[in-house]
Order: structure tokens, then sequence, then C-alpha cells
């Protein structure tokens, strides 16, 4: 086998996280094992439920839902406070665990991660027997559970992972998907939301099995480079590979969690303006240049999503990164509201590094140097008067 990837995906793990805390804090009672959830505020932004109990599950709450909607369900139901600080500190603890056991680990949120397994074939005789190791292992360390899905192909895994649960394994292997995944309802498929779930189905197509034997063109025309993907995901076509970072290659990256869930084009393209200032500003305060950028979508239901791609050369310029996220962003969005929005570079590189020009450069030498020049004299500004001594026309709120 080429590559082995696990698809490692904590079960409920808010909720689970919360629990453990409160037994540690005396509560007698677990609230895993009793209608529950993890919520909040409304006020502050807390007022949905970022996850459930499986005894809550059989009330018909969901993730996303509001709290009140929530009560009204189960009026006995019991809610605790989120408590982001905790789960980073989980987060950590379980990365650095599963490191241990394979050190190429893609973390991709906060309770999720990749790993190629390939590896492990060596000490034991399947993989389900090494994934297996692995959800005792966490179980008896740290108290939670973990879904494993197991595939030859990244996609297939996460697939995988989201069947049956809580701490199951699961096999998706490329030759398995015409029996295990075809048949479920293509709302099912990764990156498949609702609305393209609503386009595909004014198309007829309704099962992942109906996407993947349609005609991709035709699915193109309809959700543009997203059904392209989405349809290249339905026949377990996915060549990406577990993608590591060691501590001096990490790039520079900011993401801001929006007042409210958004879904204009023109609030997320001001957004990522904004984001990308205060990437390149940092990036030309280190000295350095970025080749590639990556776009994080965290939906609504906290489902997150991102996608990357190599630049024509290193830069260091906010126009740059925007474009270069934007483009990103309408690859991958798929209508829905939109929670959280981030921008992170990597493949950095000295800024006094020489650059390859390109036939655009050549034409227009003088852009660049404007570039440069506006920048620096923004860098100064701000470094002497603080960094809101100079904002960008399109921040400033309408005139009435």
């Amino acid at each position: 086998m080429e590559h082995l990837f696990f698809h490692i995906d904590v079960n409920s793990a808010f909720l689970s996280w919360s629990a453990l805390s409160e037994l540690q804090k005396g509560n007698p009672v677990d609230i895993r094992t009793i209608p529950s959830i993890v919520g909040g505020d409304s006020d502050r932004r807390h007022g949905i439920v970022l996850a459930k109990s499986i005894p809550a599950k059989k009330y018909g709450i969901e993730t996303a839902e509001t709290v009140a909607s929530a009560f009204r369900k189960c009026p006995n139901l019991v809610m605790v406070p989120p408590d982001m600080y905790m789960y980073r500190d989980m987060s950590r603890s379980l990365m650095a665990y599963l490191s241990g056991i394979s050190p190429e680990i893609e973390q991709v949120s906060v309770d999720e991660c990749y790993m190629n397994a390939t590896p492990l074939l060596k000490k034991y005789k399947n993989p389900v027997d090494a994934a297996d190791m692995i959800r005792a292992g966490v179980r008896d360390t740290f108290g939670f559970t973990v879904n494993i899905g197991i595939s030859d192909r990244k996609v297939l895994a996460k697939m995988a992972s989201d069947f049956q649960k809580p701490d199951r394994t699961h096999t998706l292997f490329a030759s398995e998907i015409s029996e295990k995944m075809w048949p479920l309802p293509v709302s099912s498929l990764f990156f498949c939301g609702k609305s393209s779930v609503a386009a595909l189905k004014k198309l007829e197509i309704l099962t992942i099995g109906d996407l993947a034997t349609a005609d991709p063109s035709i699915i193109e025309l309809h959700l543009k480079s997203h059904g392209r993907l989405l349809w290249q995901f339905a026949n377990g076509i996915d060549d990406s590979v577990v993608v590591t970072e060691s501590a001096d290659a990490k790039g520079v990256g900011n993401s801001t969690t929006l007042p409210h869930d958004i879904d204009s084009p023109e609030e997320i393209s001001k957004t990522l303006l904004h984001l990308a200032d205060s990437v390149a500003t940092r990036l030309r305060k280190y000295g350095k240049k970025a080749s590639m950028v990556n776009c994080e979508i965290r939906y609504a239901d906290f489902h997150d999503v991102s996608h990357q791609m190599l630049l024509p050369r290193a830069t260091d310029d906010a126009g740059d990164l925007h474009t270069a996220a934007c483009k990103l962003f309408s690859e991958i969005w798929d209508g829905s509201p939109v929670r959280l929005l981030g921008i992170r570079t990597s493949k950095l590189s000295e800024r006094s590094d020489p650059v390859q020009m390109t036939i655009f450069d050549y034409a227009h030498p003088e852009e660049d140097a404007k570039k440069r020049k506006l920048n620096e004299a923004l860098d100064s500004i701000r470094n002497k008067y603080g960094k809101d001594a100079v904002t960008r026309g399109t921040f400033l709120p309408p005139q009435s």
C-alpha cells in the first residue's frame, strides 16, 4: 500500500472535554450520560448549541440551533458554558500524544487531525489493529474517545471517521466506496453544504453515487470549481498528502471571529482585505515574504474548511494576499453563513532574497517599486503613531 491515512476525530469534543472538567471539579454526574449541551449566553454570541450529548440528541437537539430552542425540546436539559482555553489545552495534549505515535500529523481543527499511518504497518498486522490501539490509548490516557477513519485517500479517511459513533474504527478504501459511500445521501459528502445539496437536488442528484456517476461538466456548470471538487470526492479522487510543518517553517497568519454570521460577498471580501493587511504588515515586520497562501472558513455550524495555493512569486503585499485569499474563498465557499475567516501564509523566504520576475513585471517594472515604497511609508507611519493611524477608505463607515 503506497499511502495509509488515519483521520482521528474526537467524539463530541467540547462536551467530552467539558464533562471531564466538571468531574474534576467534583460534579458527581457525567454530563455525557444525561441530556446536556455546551452553550452560553445569546448576548455574548454563545447562544447556540456548540455540542450535545447522545441523550440530548434523542430529543432532536442539533448543533448550531439556539439554546432557547434546545430547552423547548428538553426542559430538563443541562447546559455548561464553553471553555475555549481548556479546549485548546486538551487539543494540544492530544496532538502531542498522537505525534508520539506518528510524527506526521496534520491538525485541521481543534479536535481532528490526519495521520500518515503508513509506517505503522511495520508494527501491526493490519491498519485496524493500529487504529484500535490508538483509540484505546486515547481513552485510557485522557478519558475521552475518538473515531478513526482509515483509507488510502485522505478525503475517504475523513468520510470513514464520520460513520457510526462513538469510539469506533471504520475503513473506507477506494475499493469500498461503491459499497459503503455511494448509497449515502449527498449531504454526507465532505465539503457538500446546504446550498450545494439544494443545487444537486435540482439535478436529481440525491446520493453520493448519483453524483459520482454524473457528468462532471454538468456539475461544474452549476457549481463551478466546487462542483468539480465534489465530483472528485464522490469518486474517491484525492492525491493530497499529510502536510506537516516544522517549527521554523511555520508561517504568518491571522483569523477573526465575526460579530455575526455573514453571507455577503462584499462583507467577506472586506474582512479578507483586513486580514490580508494584518498578515502583510507582520510579514514585512519579520523581513519575510510568503509563497503559499491558505484561506480558512468556519461556518455557523462550526465546520471548518480551508484551501491553499502557491503564488506566482513570493510577496509581502496585502493586495496580492487579498487577491489570492478571495480566489481560494470562492473555490471552497458553499454559500452558507460564515462565522470565522482566516488567512495564513507559509513557505516563507527572506525579504531580501532575489525574486523571479514574470512577463508582467517586465512590462510594468515601476509597479513593484510603487508598492514597496507605499508599504514602507505605511509601516513607518503606523510604527510611529499606532496601527490605526492610517486606514483604508473601504474600512471607514459610510457617510450619512
